[in-house]
């Protein structure tokens, strides 16, 4: 199959087909631990794997590592200041962990989002964010509220871009019919073992359909309003492409051993078929690997350009499904 451009890049955004998440970065999640010299080297050696092999855009979110996360990469971006205009910087905002105000909770007030980005790019020592996803829904949610927050942060030139993450199809209109702006990302869980995303299409009115918890349409209506979907967590937390399967199903061993087989003849890694296999979708699905290890993430390479054909990218669907297709 042919490689078509993602959907970010149809709206003019040169985005690589691979994001590097930088969830990893800035060690713990203790807000009080200090960032060590050696946070920043693997700070340095990530970036360096990423632009070797291609990619030019990065994610991030206020809670990754307490905000540790977006200092180490704010510092190596401040070492090379050159770079900022040749990346594409992405972070999330709306979840607020349990503190001295409140439970672990989400926040889409016009408050916490502006104060959030405020952060953010104090973090990433940057004027603006390509993109700004708003993280978990938020029940909560005040449509009007939250679209005041947005076009406060589009004036000011502080947010080019907008999005969200982990939302159905219904919770974006929401969110759209209000803003005036478009929300052109949705960051769901989607990978070779996390496929509900292709379930909820081949179950209708199926039996198995009834514990899938993928919204209906969700795929649907990402490509009918060309918003990229991005996919966190595709490389399955690598068990698929090396790590240990004792204890794991029958179905999770057949399948690592149909992708080692096909990296063999198609003369790659593992970790290029199994991102593949996602980006071989026709929506267009931008993966967001979520190692730091410089190893790992230049395995990834050949998935830029690697379609699977029909017959393969099935075999590996129903080695992961464990059944028969409907």
């Amino acid at each position: 199959m042919t490689t078509k451009p993602i959907p970010l890049q149809t709206r003019g955004i040169p985005a690589s087909q691979l994001v590097l998440g930088c969830m990893r970065l800035g060690g713990d999640w203790n807000a009080r631990s200090a960032i060590t010299a050696e946070h920043y080297r693997q700070g340095r050696e990530a970036l360096d794997a990423a632009l070797e092999i291609g990619i030019n855009m990065f994610d991030h979110a206020d809670i990754y590592a307490a905000g540790k996360a977006e200092r180490v990469f704010g510092q190596v971006l401040k070492e090379r200041p050159s770079l900022r205009g040749e990346i594409i910087l992405q972070s999330k905002c709306g979840i607020r962990f349990a503190d001295e105000e409140g439970p672990h909770r989400f926040d889409f007030t016009e408050g916490h989002i502006v104060r959030s980005v405020d952060g953010i790019l104090e973090r990433l020592g940057t004027e603006y964010l390509d993109i700004l996803l708003l993280h978990r829904p938020d029940p909560l949610v005040d449509p009007e509220e939250t679209a005041r927050a947005i076009q406060r942060l589009k004036a000011s030139g502080k947010v080019r871009h907008f999005g969200v993450s982990n939302m159905s199809q219904g919770q974006i209109r929401l969110l759209a019919a209000y803003s005036g702006e478009p929300f052109i990302v949705n960051q769901l869980e989607m990978s070779l073992r996390k496929h509900g995303f292709l379930d909820t299409a081949i179950s209708v009115n199926q039996e198995t359909a009834r514990d899938n918890v993928f919204p209906e349409g969700s795929m649907e209506y990402m490509r009918l309003e060309n918003i990229q979907l991005q996919s966190w967590g595709p490389l399955a937390q690598g068990i698929y492409s090396g790590r240990s399967l004792e204890g794991q199903s029958e179905s999770v061993a057949a399948t690592a051993k149909l992708v080692a087989e096909l990296a063999e003849r198609l003369d790659t890694t593992a970790e290029a078929v199994v991102l593949a296999w996602l980006m071989t979708h026709p929506a267009g699905i931008q993966p967001v690997i979520g190692t730091v290890n410089p190893e790992r993430i230049r395995a990834c390479k050949d998935a830029a350009t690697l379609r699977l054909d029909r017959e393969d990218w099935y075999r590996l669907y129903t080695a992961a499904l464990g059944r028969n297709l409907p």
